[in-house]
């Protein structure tokens, strides 16, 4: 089997000590405001992610000696404050972490889950699937939240530091406030219409009945007293206690201004369902691809199986020595194939029977890759194939088109100097998730069960992400760590936008792996999106480029997507260094900080 990745990890590692130079030093808690920096290279640990304030909380943990696990908690919790309409603690999420001491990999299954009463008529009304735009500013759209309870499963079975201590930073962020960027302006205007039926969202993100300005202060004092409270208590303040009942009282009675004229449905969450909810600890997907192991998460998500699949089609592929063109060509129609499948197979597997397995065999791949051809173009909707009966060159079912996600999350990933990594990927589902903020709590809901399918897709297949009681959504979310044949970390990534991380994690991957892009510019790289769509999205580096209509002569059609993820990355380099990356530009940018850089 060829082994380029051997040889264009040895080049990165060049690449990474000569990006080193010029890193900026860690911030302390006294030093104010903090710079964003797509890339930093050093020792002690790494993290990163799109806000400076929460890369700094978590570089903090890690200079007073907790490990990656502990200061992935305290970054999160600082996202929470300063990335409020993408995570926080009324969302949930899928934590991967790798052990150094016994070079294994763990997952902790996060997501929100449907209340107890649901059925798969939970978004039908009068024999009619209820409009996306009414059912997101719901109750009826709020899952049971898996955030804080990802924090204490983490925290049990991995961490060193207890949970009050790790919720510091954050607590003092959202007291003391942070600057407010041109993104958190421009996320709060895209939802000010919404954000306006609910008046404790409106005092809290339009202060003085205003869009916050660019450069200003903004201050979470209620999220300040409810981070003070789950440090105090614990998590079962949210599980068992007044922030619960508060939480179910909110979903069950949105309170909506009256005067708004808005029909915000009422949920049916309960203290049975908090108390009842629990986050999963459970197997990673694995996938071999070039000599290389490839861990991420299982269902509920179906991001380690179709990230996984999805590699495992191009494993035949020579992408190092693949023109752009080629790379892009078979890069597309891989992600086309696996969201097919994805579609037809993936789901809660404690509702459904997920061939998780089977998915991601190699044997089922090669059924699948032979539908690739590089002078003609797939057509979607694609028909499934049938992973447990491999059919000679994908001959399947029949054909659903790809249900729609919300494009929001946050992800973060952190390596602590012991040689631990976790990636970890948290969400409220779309940007500002259900819209309704808890009153005197400081956070907004989640809309997470949205990405339930209302209805099935296509009335003649199986679909396996109906509602049910106490099911979780599918997900799209792949926090992704990749080891050597030594069991030791090369890199782990991650990404929001919904159903576009699956694509931003399989690009970002064979960018750095395959194609020998440093990881800061396999993480900047215009992208591209197939989902089993008739078009493929594309970012304007390369829409308006000559490669797009080489595409389109082939049979490829694309439209524009002004951007598509937000991804952060550490990499492994030799001598116990850590390369953290981050975005140049998406999202304005992100921040990649070590304990110690490198001079």
């Amino acid at each position: 089997m060829r082994r380029p990745v051997a040889r264009n990890l040895a080049v990165l590692a060049v690449s990474a000590a000569v990006v080193s130079v010029g890193a900026a030093a860690p911030p302390t808690p006294d030093t104010g405001p903090v710079e964003k920096t797509p890339v930093a290279v050093g020792y002690g640990g790494a993290v990163a992610s799109v806000d400076p304030d929460a890369s700094a909380a978590g570089i903090e943990i890690l200079r007073k000696g907790g490990n990656a696990v502990d200061a992935a908690v305290a970054t999160a919790a600082a996202l929470g404050v300063t990335e409020p309409y993408s995570a926080g603690i009324g969302g949930g999420g899928y934590f991967v972490y790798y052990d150094a001491k016994s070079r294994t990999v763990h997952t902790v299954d996060g997501r929100e889950t449907a209340p107890l009463t649901a059925d798969r008529d939970l978004f039908v009304e009068n024999g009619t699937p209820l409009p996306f735009a009414e059912a997101v500013s719901s109750g009826l759209s709020v899952g049971t939240p898996g955030t804080p309870a990802t924090w204490q499963t983490a925290l049990d079975r991995w961490g060193s530091r207890t949970l009050g201590p790790l919720l510091k930073p954050a607590e003092r962020l959202a007291r003391d406030g942070f600057t407010v960027d041109a993104t958190f302006r421009a996320q709060t205007a895209a939802n000010e219409t919404r954000f306006r039926y609910f008046p404790d969202t409106a005092e809290l993100f339009l202060p003085g009945g205003r869009l916050p300005v660019v450069g200003s202060t903004f201050k979470n004092p209620d999220l300040a007293r409810t981070y003070a409270e789950l440090g105090r208590k614990g998590v079962d303040a949210l599980y068992r206690g007044d922030l619960g009942r508060d939480v179910v009282d909110t979903v069950n009675k949105p309170p909506v201004d009256p005067s708004s004229g808005w029909n915000a449905r009422p949920g049916d969450l309960s203290v049975r369902d908090l108390a009842a909810y629990r986050a999963r600890l459970q197997a990673p997907t694995r996938t071999s691809y070039q000599g290389l192991d490839v861990y991420s998460i299982a269902p509920s998500s179906s991001g380690g199986t179709t990230v996984g699949e999805a590699l495992n089609i191009l494993e035949r592929t020579d992408l190092a020595k693949a023109s752009q063109e080629r790379y892009l060509h078979r890069f597309i129609e891989a992600s086309r194939i696996a969201f097919a499948d994805r579609g037809r197979w993936v789901g809660d597997p404690a509702f459904e029977d997920v061939p998780t397995k089977e998915l991601l065999s190699q044997k089922y791949a090669d059924s699948r890759a032979c539908l690739i051809k590089d002078d003609a173009v797939l057509t979607s909707p694609l028909p499934p194939g049938d992973p447990r009966d491999p059919a000679p060159c994908g001959a399947g079912g029949t054909a659903a088109p790809t249900t729609y996600e919300g494009d929001s999350t946050t992800h973060l990933t952190v390596a602590d100097k012991w040689g631990n990594v976790v990636a970890y990927t948290l969400t409220i589902e779309q940007t500002g998730g259900s819209g309704i903020t808890v009153p005197g709590r400081g956070f907004i809901l989640n809309n997470e069960l949205t990405d339930f399918s209302f209805t099935p897709a296509n009335p003649a297949v199986h679909d396996p992400n109906l509602p049910g009681p106490g099911k979780r959504p599918r997900s799209s979310i792949a926090p992704t760590i990749v080891l050597d044949r030594h069991a030791k970390p090369v890199v782990a990534l991650g990404s929001p936008g919904g159903a576009t991380i699956i694509t931003t994690v399989l690009q970002t991957l064979t960018g750095f792996l395959d194609r020998g892009l440093p990881l800061v510019d396999a993480i900047a790289a215009p992208r591209a999106s197939q989902r089993n769509a008739a078009q493929t999205e594309l970012e304007p580096g390369l829409y308006d480029s000559d490669l797009r209509k080489r595409l389109e002569a082939v049979g490829h059609s694309f439209r524009l997507n002004p951007e598509i993820g937000a991804a952060t990355a550490v990499q492994r380099l030799p001598g116990g260094k850590w390369l953290a990356a981050a975005e140049k530009v998406r999202r304005g940018g992100g921040s990649a900080m070590v304990v110690r850089p490198a001079s």
